[in-house]
């Protein structure tokens, strides 16, 4: 079968560093081709001169051809360009963030985005898909009626080959709504909706839980066995195992191994069974605690995302949060920060009650740092990343900008970032610098509490290592409390000493870490550790749950 992308030579250069160096690449229709590689080896550049993209500052040269058509040449982007993306190729950011639009519902994007680069749908996108938000400016009735009506039906399909319901009220939700797993479901979704020949799909597992992660699986299978061709930038090698017939490594911008993934990626050990050790004693309050906490999302307690739900961390210690995506983690971990505000319960730090983030002192606010999972929309481009992350030791601690700058490039070391990204702003850093430079700014504040929710997703195995290392030392050396949210359950059993299971916003398990993994008292717990192994999970692990069980995605009206 003849290639649908062919990349020769493909050189891409920002203010003088070179991103990638004589990449040569090509995929096929029907089956999966994997790109991996360390945080800022060149992957999502890669994946945006598909289309004939870069991001601001970055220069290409070489070649890219996609389906036939020269998308890149000796000059650049090509005009042609234009005329494959969405039609021919759809990219998938890591973060969903950048390609939901949050003033629009997620019903009238889909049929938009059908209409406007599927062949049934051409000639404009008019009336509405029936979730209230015009899709555009046309008028429903006659060939408009048509195209409406195919918009919709394009848009249901989307849905459900993502793995997302397709009733019309879930495509009247807006993107803000949705867990981070499930706005990852619909980023997708949008992918499909435009009707491509070849799919470009960057980090897809971000966000999911391990149910979630073996349905993408088997969903990308299944479009590879329907013809799509599929480029997979993924740090998840689990996941490249389990789907990817073929496989590139890249590292510093230049292809250091190509072939299959066997070969590539050979299977690793069996890791040893955890040592029995003593849990370290704790003392017996509490840092940060939450009880009886309700939350809800709308005016009048409408929405409800969490109900009286209760997690404590002691000093030093590290307490994980884990459940099914839309279970409430986020909400939880929001509600813990200060950021959300539509609850009810008593929070504490220190014993102390802990208002919303607007009435906390700075004592508080230093106290209780919060990492998130979608961290590039809260750093400002028109400054330095180590600038903005040396401020926080500047606001919050008093010191000079000099001595915080040399604290944070300290920091900036032993999270495995160079010298040479100090200068940079946040668009030239990958997703997984980013997360690392997002982690120093809180580490800068010396907190009592580090909040981490989903933290590794967009990092490499040795970055991981790093992150966790340096986590475990504040925790050793500062007695620093930890409140973990992840769906990596061989992270969770590493590091956490006690573990919280939530479900449809309730507890459903809770207790010490290595007890609720071992004999779980919920369905829940159960299911994702049946789930957890790709190359082991078979369909037994997606059977439905018994009755009386609850098993929904948690969605929000």
């Amino acid at each position: 079968m003849e290639p649908v992308i062919e990349v020769g030579g493909l050189t891409a250069r920002a203010d003088g560093a070179l991103l990638l160096d004589g990449v040569d690449l090509t995929v096929r229709a029907g089956g999966v081709t994997a790109l991996v590689g360390p945080s800022g080896s060149g992957k999502t550049t890669l994946a945006l001169a598909l289309l004939g993209e870069t991001a601001p500052g970055v220069r290409l040269r070489g070649s890219v051809r996609v389906a036939g058509v020269d998308v890149v040449g000796e000059e650049g982007p090509t005009r042609a360009a234009r005329d494959v993306r969405g039609r021919v190729v759809s990219y998938m950011p890591q973060h969903p963030a950048h390609a939901l639009n949050p003033a629009r519902r997620i019903g009238s994007v889909l049929t938009e985005l059908a209409r406007l680069h599927r062949p049934d749908g051409t000639g404009g996108s008019g009336g509405t898909d029936g979730s209230g938000d015009s899709g555009g400016t046309g008028r429903a009735g006659g060939a408009g009626g048509g195209r409406s009506a195919a918009g919709r039906e394009h848009a249901a399909g989307a849905l459900r080959a993502a793995g997302l319901p397709d009733d019309p009220g879930f495509r009247r939700r807006f993107p803000h709504q949705f867990s981070g797993g499930q706005r990852q479901r619909v980023a997708l979704a949008q992918v499909l909706a435009c009707g491509p020949s070849v799919l470009v799909l960057d980090e897809p597992s971000t966000g999911l839980d391990t149910v979630a992660r073996l349905r993408l699986a088997d969903r990308l299978t299944r479009l590879a066995a329907d013809g799509y061709a599929l480029l997979l930038l993924s740090h998840d090698h689990d996941l490249v195992r389990a789907v990817a017939a073929r496989t590139v490594t890249l590292d510093r911008g230049r292809v250091a191994a190509a072939g299959p993934t066997p070969e590539v990626l050979p299977a690793p050990a069996a890791p040893p069974p955890p040592v029995a050790a003593t849990a370290p004693v704790r003392p017996p309050g509490a840092v940060l605690e939450a009880r009886g906490l309700t939350a809800w999302l709308h005016a009048g307690r409408r929405g409800e995302v969490l109900r009286d739900a209760a997690v404590r961390v002691p000093e030093g210690g590290c307490t994980a949060v884990v459940g099914p995506s839309g279970s409430g983690k986020t909400v939880l971990a929001r509600c813990l920060a200060g950021l959300h505000e539509r609850h009810r319960g008593h929070l504490a730090f220190r014993g102390e009650p802990l208002p919303v983030l607007r009435r906390r002192t700075a004592r508080q606010i230093r106290g209780v740092q919060y990492v998130w999972q979608e961290v590039r929309g809260s750093f400002d481009e028109r400054r330095t990343v180590l600038e903005q992350v040396a401020r926080t030791a500047v606001r919050l601690r008093g010191l000079t900008p000099r001595e915080a700058e040399r604290q944070a490039r300290a920091v900036w070391e032993r999270l495995g970032l160079s010298a040479e990204h100090t200068a940079r702003h946040a668009a030239s850093l990958s997703g997984g610098e980013l997360q690392r430079a997002a982690l120093s700014r809180a580490l800068l504040a010396e907190p009592g509490v580090l909040i981490c929710d989903e933290i590794t997703t967009a990092l490499d195995s040795v970055s991981t290592e790093l992150v966790t290392a340096e986590i475990t030392r504040l925790r050793e050396e500062s007695d620093t409390a930890v409140l973990w949210i992840g769906h990596d359950l061989a992270l969770v059993e590493r590091l956490a000493d006690d573990l919280v299971v939530l479900d449809s916003g309730g507890v459903v398990d809770s207790g010490d870490s290595r007890t609720v993994l071992g004999t779980p008292r919920s369905e829940t717990t159960r299911l994702l550790l049946r789930s957890r192994h790709l190359a082991t999970a078979g369909p037994a692990a997606l059977e439905p749950v018994p009755p009386g069980v609850q098993r929904k995605e948690h969605l929000q009206p």
